[in-house]
């Protein structure tokens, strides 16, 4: 095909899609970050280990939602960036960080919950706070690692004020190279991880009688909210990412491939998609105080007879002091 049979407005999408997701997961993340954690404080002690992992995971998208801002500044303005070159750059490793570390800390859940499930006796006093404070900084370390190579390509033309998702023309085929090693291990390799555990887990719920529902249905709604970020989040980015790439060196190359405008817009679509991770991952933490809100919930019943039993016994006490100063008055005066 014909180069000139490509040629579109590439700005329309970003300028109208991508501010209005920004938007949209700044305010439902930042609030549902801030409730997540507060929970998760407030409940730190009744809670058990994998919770240090939910702590991580809320704060590796504080730390993107953050910049959503400029994001939105950004785009709202037609794509001119006026932060400068080194706050580009930080804004995009950022959202590298807050992306893969998500996908680490999720697997890391599953990994545990797997080990708890399908090994409790063999694991019994080995998943303790400490290795799990330090498979956390293991995490962050490898994501950082990772994501470095990303900040040393060009993000910005001299001559234009542009903030790019992933770097210029002139080093675009250098750029999908890497994005493939970064998307193997930074994604596949978590994605396998994480369907090898928890399709084990499904397989032993299913054998075994013994288990409590409530357990159950705990890792049913954690296994339906992976698929969620899954499917919805992680799996179009990373395939749009890569089919973009390459559909930008074929235009290089002056071949127009049929569906270089399908991808161009899939991948602006998955970008906004991927960005909702950060307003999706409070979910976890919600699960996971979950059983406690709904223990102390099963308890209000219970506790607001009592409470009533109380007031009317503390009422009648009352009455009884009263009555009693009063006959004592009286006798007090008839003498």
């Amino acid at each position: 095909m014909n180069l000139s049979n490509c040629s579109y407005n590439y700005g329309n999408i970003e300028n109208k899609l991508l501010p209005a997701l920004y938007t949209i997961t700044f305010i439902i993340g930042f609030v549902g970050n801030a409730w997540g954690l507060k929970l998760l404080l407030q409940k730190w002690q009744k809670l058990g280990n994998i919770n240090v992992f939910v702590l991580n995971l809320g704060l590796a998208n504080v730390l993107y939602l953050f910049t959503i801002p400029f994001l939105m500044v950004y785009y709202f303005s037609g794509r001119k960036w006026i932060f400068g070159d080194a706050f580009c750059k930080m804004t995009r490793f950022c959202f590298n960080v807050n992306l893969y570390c998500s996908i680490g800390f999720l697997t890391c859940i599953s990994v545990y919950r797997y080990l708890a499930i399908v090994h409790p006796l063999r694991m019994m006093g080995r998943l303790t706070v400490t290795r799990s404070v330090l498979i956390s900084v293991l995490v962050w370390l490898l994501v950082i690692v990772q994501s470095m190579p990303d900040i040393f390509f060009p993000k910005r033309f001299e001559d234009k004020a542009q903030c790019f998702h992933s770097t210029s023309h002139e080093k675009t085929e250098d750029y999908l190279t890497y994005s493939l090693v970064w998307t193997t291990t930074g994604f596949c390799i978590p994605l396998l991880v994480t369907l090898g555990c928890y399709g084990h887990v499904t397989f032993v719920l299913c054998r075994r009688n013994n288990i409590e529902k409530r357990l159950r249905q705990k890792c049913v709604k954690f296994l339906f909210i992976l698929i969620l970020l899954f499917s919805v989040c992680y799996i179009p980015y990373h395939v749009f990412r890569n089919l973009s790439l390459f559909s930008r060196i074929q235009r290089k190359q002056n071949i127009c491939v049929w569906w270089d405008k399908h991808v161009f817009t899939g991948h602006q679509i998955s970008r906004g998609l991927v960005c909702l991770n950060s307003a999706l991952n409070p979910m976890v933490s919600t699960l996971q105080m979950s059983e406690h809100i709904l223990a102390h919930i099963r308890q209000l019943p219970k506790q607001v007879p009592k409470f009533f039993y109380h007031l009317n016994s503390s009422s009648d006490t009352i009455t009884e002091e009263e009555a009693l100063r009063s006959t004592s008055m009286s006798t007090t005066t008839s003498k």
